[in-house]
């Protein structure tokens, strides 16, 4: 991966959800980790598309997705898929047990017409 100075393997991430969803009391889709900072924001898929939000006000590049089973990056200044990368710090994911889309409560019953 060539962006590697827009990686802080050291950081853990902001929580296990949408920081902004979270403090709107909004739902999400899937999540994105971003691999400078460490914050969660939701997938462009999710109403509030916070992770492109959060790479547009910083300009760190480069998120992980913060799926189960997901381990790859995206560089939004290069528009690169890399499917490794380096270890980031614990936990790689949401929780299991945490619904997708989610939060659980919060998710609209008609959720699956607002995907793209």
């Amino acid at each position: 991966m060539s962006d590697e100075q827009a990686i802080d393997p050291a950081v853990p991430p902001s929580g296990t959800g949408c920081v902004e969803c979270e403090e709107n009391a909004g739902w999400w889709f899937h999540l994105r980790r971003c691999a400078s900072c460490g914050h969660i924001g939701c997938c462009d898929d999710s109403p509030g598309k916070h992770a492109t939000a959060h790479f547009r006000s910083t300009g760190h590049p480069v998120m992980r997705s913060f799926e189960p089973g997901e381990e790859w990056f995206w560089n939004f200044a290069t528009e690169e898929l890399y499917t490794t990368g380096p270890e980031l710090a614990p936990p790689a994911a949401h929780p299991a047990g945490q619904p997708t889309p989610g939060p659980e409560g919060r998710v609209p019953a008609d959720w699956a017409r607002t995907l793209r």
